[in-house]
């Protein structure tokens, strides 16, 4: 079982940052494709961003590209989004989630939830205009 947990969620103004973090129990860190998903009342979840077992690749949604940036840091066994640029509509609660895989790549094989096979149990970020 890996735990996830994250931070870093607030209410910033519209074209502020925020820097979420995702703090994971794994012991084989490496191993693990990592995921941001993002979430509103009434909405499926919506896929952010992923990257890579190395952290050498990233894959967005278009919605975020160019204003929110994931990485991973092995050491800590974390990985991080900074936002940037942030918008109203990116008011959601934030979910990490983990993917033990094989392949060293970030792509549209990791946009979707059902991938993913530990999450954390959110932190809400809200973005007011």
């Amino acid at each position: 079982q890996v735990k996830l947990v994250e931070s870093g969620g607030g209410l910033v103004q519209a074209g502020g940052s925020l820097r979420l973090s995702c703090a994971t129990s794994a012991r084989t860190f490496s191993r693990y494709v990592m995921g941001w998903f993002r979430q509103t009342p009434g909405k499926e979840r919506e896929f952010v961003a992923t990257v890579s077992l190395s952290g050498r690749s990233t894959y967005y949604a278009d919605s975020v590209k160019g204003r929110f940036t994931i990485s991973r840091d092995s050491a800590n066994n974390t990985v991080y989004q900074q936002m940037n640029s942030m918008k109203p509509e990116d008011t959601a609660v934030y979910y990490c989630a983990a993917d033990l895989a094989i392949l060293d790549t970030a792509n549209t094989a990791s946009t979707q939830p059902t991938t993913y096979d530990y999450w954390g149990q959110g932190t809400q970020v809200t973005v007011s205009s």
